[in-house]
């Protein structure tokens, strides 16, 4: 079986899980906390970090999920157990594939209906979840710089139409404004959960939890930078503004003489999120070849499955995605809480406890 390294485990942690961030959620942001929208993503990055902290200190069992949870459960409850987390996972893939479908129907292709545009999507979408989760260790490889590439040339050509002092007075939102924001951004962060779904197809080495919880951090510190900037040029107007980072270069002053250069850097961090937006159903997939086995056949069906399940929500909720949004980031939101950040720590505790027994 293809191991993941650890560069490739830190290139997902701080280049490829941020990308996922930079489109929708800081208009979410700005509409809950308003100028204080920095405070609520760090709490999310925060407790994130936290969550990956322990999934990494799992790595030491040298199990994979479902491995460990039979070891403290047993082999039935496992498998529900496990099939529950599976259905996680395709839920938390709803977002962002909505997300990515309206980017790419209004950013590349406004005059085109949105079926003809991301039809074909789902044809590649069925061709990456089918293939082991491991083998996404050399696509990190190559899409880690193609993000860095991407995010900086866009931070570059914005920074410079920001006034950064639109983010005073600290506090303004209020403890009210930040529980919202907060409580808002938990769809968006998931990384955790994926991490849990790689116990297994990676080795721990020395200092491994530590250092893959600081390296995701690193990559919060680019989104906070993004998010200040975003704010710094839209300001009271940054609630209406959709798909963040295709909207903040634009306003560079070479755009009138060298054209809309930006759009090398917005191609390039598309491409990043075409891998990311589908990884919570691969991960998915990855969970319930866990329990029930690996025949040949058994990969392709479920990425059949599951990929022609989520384009029919997607033709169902064609033009619904702002009341999509309203359930699971308001109604919803606990749901993400509990297996992105009480799942890793009650892993821990519960495989601690098992062991005293012994």
């Amino acid at each position: 079986m293809k191991r993941i390294s650890s560069r490739q485990l830190y290139f997902f942690l701080a280049c490829i899980a941020p990308v996922g961030k930079l489109l929708f959620l800081p208009t979410q942001l700005a509409n809950s906390a308003r100028n204080d929208l920095l405070f609520p993503m760090l709490a999310s990055y925060l407790v994130q970090a936290g969550a990956i902290f322990c999934v990494l200190l799992l790595a030491k069992r040298k199990m994979n999920l479902y491995e460990l949870l039979e070891n403290t459960f047993g082999g039935i409850a496992a498998k529900i157990l496990i099939s529950i987390f599976a259905l996680f996972l395709f839920y938390a893939t709803l977002v962002p594939l909505l997300e990515q479908r309206l980017f790419v129907q209004n950013v590349f292709y406004d005059t085109l209906p949105s079926l003809i545009v991301f039809a074909p999507y789902y044809i590649f979408a069925a061709y990456v979840i089918s293939k082991p989760l491991s083998s996404h260790g050399r696509v990190w490889d190559i899409l880690a710089p193609l993000s860095v590439f991407g995010f900086l040339g866009i931070l570059v050509l914005s920074v410079g139409s920001a006034d950064f002092g639109a983010l005073l007075p600290i506090g303004a939102g209020g403890i009210r404004g930040f529980l919202r924001g907060t409580m808002s951004a938990t769809n968006w962060f998931f990384d955790a959960s994926i991490a849990l779904t790689l116990l297994g197809k990676f080795d721990y080495g020395k200092g491994m939890a530590w250092k893959g919880a600081l390296f995701y951090l690193a990559g919060g510190v680019g989104v906070l930078t993004f998010l200040a900037t975003f704010y710094g040029i839209f300001q009271e107007t940054a609630l209406h503004q959709l798909f963040a980072f295709s909207q903040t270069s634009q306003y560079f002053s070479g755009v009138t003489v060298l054209g809309r250069i930006d759009y090398l850097f917005i191609f390039a961090l598309a491409l990043v999120m075409a891998f990311y937006c589908i990884l919570p159903a691969q991960a998915g997939v990855d969970c319930l070849l866990q329990a029930y086995g690996k025949p040949r056949y058994l990969p392709t069906v479920f990425s059949v499955l599951v990929t022609g399940t989520l384009f029919i929500i997607s033709l169902t909720l064609d033009y619904r995605f702002s009341e999509v949004l309203e359930v699971i980031s308001g109604t919803m939101f606990w749901i993400f809480p509990i297996f992105t950040v009480m799942l890793p720590i009650l892993c821990l505790l519960l495989r601690r406890k098992r062991r005293e027994k012994a």
